[in-house]
């Protein structure tokens, strides 16, 4: 039977700048700040997590400021010390921390990794996957359409096997129906971010004849009911993103038809106990899903990769090189597409550490608590 003692947390805040600029309608990201995490055990081995919270609330009301003061105040002194037999017993100790699911999904993450390392598996194995090899898919956030295109053919010439673009009522459908025309073998997805209302719901189903394989999260996380409505008219599914928070969520969207497909994020749901908790739902239910991004490093990315070789994963998710967003990435081997797949590690565990010494030149604070 497998022991965990946690003996020590350290948490890192780190700010690296990206390559080039990450737009939406509602953001644009030019630097990634995130908390980072390494969780040692009393036998001194260590778990890695990240917490995938914003600078500022844009997606969800978590920040990096908020998940640090509750992963600080609450969380940690909540779980020093403390022993566990599975990372599923997390959920019981925490219970009385309401929500913060990204700031718990990031030790979840480091006790999932510390776990599968004492089975001496790789934690895609440890969690029922079947494949070890995932097809790449990356997310193109252009400013502008000269941008867009470039990025567009550098994916095409890498051998990605799947294309997101971002819309919203100012995006032109002809312009995307036109560039997806161009691709015919390439798969392409379209992210509106909850752009769309009921007011605008004749500029998405303009969308509907573009050729998208799916819409990820036409409408706010709030609007259930049109999405449902908008879903029953229109043949291209939905795909919802942060409007599933949680299993109750997914089974709403099942039940309610408010989307076809769920994108998984971990930080999203509180970690992977959860995510494998809806993945479970949604096999039952023959509602596929796919994984997305959160412009992250490396560790995030591999918890993303384990979970996309589970059977109810259907699509290529977002997953690019660790060289897409990053000069180098801050986890170590990093991770690299050729000919649009990615292999997956067979060492234990999730198969990445934090990289100290490219992080400690994008440190902006660190804390150690034992």
């Amino acid at each position: 039977m497998v022991n965990i003692q946690i003996k020590q947390v350290t948490l890192y805040h780190v700010c690296v700048p990206l390559k080039q600029t990450f737009s939406t309608h509602l953001q644009e990201v030019v630097e990634r700040d995130s908390i980072l995490l390494e969780v040692m055990d009393v036998d001194g081995t260590i778990g890695v997590g990240e917490c995938v919270a914003f600078t500022s609330p844009w997606y969800t009301e978590e920040t990096v400021d908020t998940a640090w003061n509750t992963l600080e105040n609450w969380i940690i002194p909540a779980l020093l010390n403390q022993s566990f037999s599975h990372p599923d017993q997390l959920d019981t100790a925490l219970e009385k921390i309401k929500r913060n699911h990204m700031a718990k999904a990031a030790f979840n993450h480091a006790i999932w990794d510390i776990y599968a390392k004492k089975l001496n598996q790789p934690l895609w194995q440890v969690i029922g996957g079947t494949r070890p090899v995932i097809n790449a898919g990356i997310v193109v956030a252009a400013a502008t359409e000269k941008a867009m295109m470039e990025e567009i053919e550098t994916a095409v010439k890498t051998g990605y096997k799947r294309i997101k673009l971002k819309i919203s009522q100012n995006t032109d459908p002809k312009l995307m129906k036109s560039i997806i025309a161009q691709y015919p073998q390439m798969l392409f997805f379209a992210d509106a971010n909850g752009a769309f209302t009921e007011r605008t719901l004749d500029y998405l189903i303009a969308f509907d004849e573009c050729g998208f394989a799916l819409i990820e999260q036409p409408f706010s996380e709030h609007h259930n009911r049109l999405s449902a409505e908008a879903q029953r008219i229109m043949k291209t599914p939905f795909a919802l993103d942060e409007s599933i928070a949680s299993l109750a969520d997914a089974q709403d969207m099942i039940e309610r038809k408010s989307g076809k497909i769920i994108v998984m994020k971990q930080g999203r749901v509180g970690g992977l106990t959860a995510a494998l908790q809806i993945h479970n739902q949604c096999v039952i239910a023959e509602v596929p899903i796919w994984v997305g991004g959160m412009i992250e490093f490396g560790v995030s990315k591999a918890f993303n990769l384990a979970f996309a070789s589970l059977p109810g994963v259907k699509f290529p998710g977002d997953f690019s090189s660790s060289t897409h967003f990053w000069e180098k990435d801050l986890a170590t081997p990093p991770i690299d597409v050729y000919d649009g797949k990615i292999e997956l590690s067979n060492l234990p565990g999730v198969g990445v550490s934090w990289n100290h010494a490219i992080l400690q030149k994008f440190e902006v604070q660190t804390k150690l608590f034992k």
